[in-house]
């Protein structure tokens, strides 16, 4: 068969009408897989076989092996292919033997297509029967590995050389993997058997298509699969860090580890892992894109589940254990009690009071709690430390008693006072009556800072309730035992503004003396809706004493008192009835706050500041108001623009009306005057007198029409 396809058909080309070779008839020969490979050969070059007797004796020769070799088809595989190798070279010998003997021919002309022969090419094959050609067929086909694309097969490497692995697959022809692929397999040694995919049977050239790493990958894959449904562990390797987590190589297939799911402990460097080798449970995969998430804390979670259930099973109240600080909360710590947690709450660590657990433990400190609860269904634990020792009330030092004086910090501020800590365990309340000798309210936000450190006196104790009253004003001297010889009544002092309400100015004298000055007190004559409208915090002011009681430690302080009272003399400058310049200094809808002379204040009424031309006046106008009111018991004046203009009116009225009359009764007396001087006169003067009179009748009636 071999030496068929050697053959130039160019040297063994033959005319149709040739004959086999050995003479056997056509219809009886047997077409076996030698048979149909040379008969394929001549067919391409009929006069081969014609021109070449000794080699179609070679081909019955080896027609008869074959069919010897059939019948010993009870030898091992590995035989058999030793002896195939071994005849192909034999063959291909003796085929280079007989082309060297033969003498070259000249080439017989072409046959036409039409006239060819076609059989010709069987007249080198052996006659078979069918049934031992089937037979024959199924020898050789057991021999071989049935093999499709898109499967996994096992090879053993032949030959590694020049980058390319050679695989017998026990198949047609052997398969070729490039040695990259096998880069996590340094040792690999002609001998071992590997895994490949079978991408393609056969490409253009006719070769078999292998791949290791989609092997591998599938395997991984089918691997994980199977790990997943059956809830089996897998082994993997961390190659890599990502946004959330960590990437595992788990058998050639990358998965994705999430941060949360390494350890049951917080981690917080991942680089800590990468290139480790760790066992993993396979708890998300997606079919779809080959993709899955593992965990290894969920075998951690696993195996502790049994050591929880016996530590909670023999747990009790007021049992001590040892445990390892894992996490700090805001709110206390979680300690590992050796497969269980444990919440060890802020309350419960210290005595004393703590703003967070870090004040007094650490990550990983190994410390002994005392269980204090526990619930077995929900597999919670309720830990203390505190508990390990006495409480700080029932040991308390013989010199802390009434009276005493003690020190410490501030550990908690309200608004009714603050919390003084003398030592861990014991506070006592500092009331804001208990700062300051003075009156003046004391806002303890403002007052008092939290970790500030005072002195202070211990005034009550109550070991049973564990409560205790503290006072810082009572470490000085009373200032008010001797207030009435330092400060008598009707003395003047100056004092600080610490404080301005809509009623009154709070003014300290020295530390814990202090006064109020009533609004009504600032001024003789302006009126105030506000203290701040005199003064300011912080201010110093001159006051005067105007009493004091000593019982509720009160002092009224005044500052217009420091002057004489004005209103005696303004009843007699700003009398009823009489005119003044006002200048307008605010104005509302009820009316305006004038200033009189002297800086005094007067009030208007909003229709009394009317002007002449009908219009409202505005602030810092001047205008003449006539004073309405004076009160100086209330010390209110009322006033009003309105009235003035009234009475301006009314007195030039007057004054017209006047000089009308006058006017009247100068007329009447010339009138009388002149009769009685006329005698009795003529027609002419009587019309003349006529005349007269009725000028001086025309006129007046004019005087009266206007």
């Amino acid at each position: 068969m071999s030496e068929d396809k050697n053959q130039n058909p160019e040297e063994s080309q033959e005319t149709p009408e040739n004959t086999p070779a050995n003479g056997t008839p056509e219809s009886e020969k047997v077409d076996t897989p030698e048979t149909e490979t040379s008969a394929k050969s001549e067919s391409e070059a009929p006069e081969k076989a014609e021109n070449q007797p000794e080699k179609t004796e070679a081909s019955d020769e080896k027609a008869a092996d074959d069919k010897k070799e059939a019948a010993e088809d009870e030898s091992p595989k590995a035989a058999k292919e030793d002896e195939k190798a071994d005849e192909t070279a034999e063959e291909a010998s003796d085929e280079d033997k007989k082309e060297e003997e033969e003498p070259a021919k000249e080439p017989e002309p072409e046959v036409p297509h039409d006239e060819f022969d076609w059989d010709t090419g069987n007249r080198a094959g052996s006659n078979y029967e069918k049934d031992e050609f089937k037979r024959m067929e199924k020898v050789y086909s057991d021999t071989l590995t049935f093999i499709e694309d898109n499967e996994i097969v096992k090879g053993k490497v032949t030959r590694i050389s020049e980058g390319d692995v050679v695989l017998d697959l026990n198949y047609k022809s052997n398969g070729v993997v490039p040695l990259a692929e096998f880069r996590d397999n340094p040792d690999l040694a002609p001998g071992d058997t590997v895994s490949v995919y079978v991408e393609q049977l056969e490409d253009e050239k006719g070769q078999l298509i292998l791949s290791r790493r989609k092997a591998k990958l599938l395997g991984a894959w089918d691997a994980i699969v199977d790990s997943y449904k059956n809830d089996t562990i897998i082994k993997g390797t961390v190659v890599s860090k990502t946004k959330g987590g960590l990437i595992a190589d788990c058998g050639g297939l990358e998965t994705f580890l999430p941060g949360s799911q390494i350890d049951i402990k917080p981690i917080v460097d991942y680089d800590a892992y990468v290139g480790k080798t760790m066992e993993f449970k396979v708890v998300k995969i997606n079919e779809s894109i080959k993709n899955a998430v593992v965990s290894h804390k969920a075998l951690i979670e696993s195996d502790l589940a049994e050591q929880r259930e016996e530590i909670i099973a023999g747990l009790e109240k007021g049992q001590v254990l040892e445990g390892t600080v894992k996490n700090l909360t805001d709110f206390g710590a979680f300690l590992d009690l050796g497969g269980v947690d444990g919440l060890l709450y802020i309350t419960d660590i210290s005595w004393g009071r703590i703003s967070h657990p870090s004040e007094v433990l650490s990550l990983n400190d190994q410390i002994n709690v005392v269980v204090l609860d526990f619930d077995e269904n929900k597999k919670r634990i309720s830990l203390g430390l505190k508990q390990l020792q006495p409480h700080p009330w029932d040991v308390l030092p013989e010199d802390i008693k009434e009276g005493s004086t003690v020190k410490g910090k501030i550990v908690n501020i309200e608004d009714y006072g603050a919390f003084l800590e003398i030592m861990p365990g014991v506070e006592g309340l500092i009331h804001v009556s208990e700062v300051s000798w003075s009156n003046q309210p004391v806002n303890a936000r403002d007052f008092f800072d939290l970790g500030q450190e005072f002195e202070a006196k211990i005034v009550t104790i109550d070991s049973e309730d564990r409560k205790m009253s503290l006072s810082i004003k009572q470490l000085q001297k009373d200032p008010w035992e001797e207030i009435g010889i330092k400060y008598p009544v009707n003395s003047r002092h100056e004092g600080e503004v610490k404080n301005l309400t809509p009623y009154g100015v709070f003014v300290e004298l020295e530390e814990g003396i202090g006064g109020m000055i009533h609004i009504s007190d600032l001024s003789w004559t302006k009126r105030y809706n506000h203290p701040s409208e005199f003064t300011r915090v912080g201010e110093t002011i001159e006051v005067v004493v105007l009493e004091i009681d000593n019982e509720d430690r009160k002092m009224s302080l005044g500052h217009k008192q420091l002057e004489e009272n004005p209103w005696d003399t303004f009843e007699n400058v700003f009398p009823v009835g009489s005119y003044h310049d006002a200048t307008i200094l605010r104005k509302d809808d009820r009316g305006a706050i004038v200033q009189l002379p002297y800086g005094l204040e007067a009030f208007a009424p909003i229709k009394h500041i009317k002007k002449e031309n009908g219009q409202m006046a505005e602030v810092d106008e001047v205008l003449t108001m006539k004073v309405l009111e004076f009160n100086r018991d209330d010390k209110r004046i009322l006033v009003s623009h309105l009235r003035y203009l009234q009475d301006i009116k009314r007195e030039a009225d007057d004054k017209v009306r006047e000089e009308k009359q006058k006017d009247r009764d100068q007329t009447r007396k010339t009138i009388k005057k002149q009769s009685s001087s006329i005698e009795r006169s003529t027609m002419g003067e009587l019309d003349a007198f006529s005349q007269l009179k009725d000028q001086l009748e025309g006129k007046e009636g004019q005087q009266e029409e206007e």
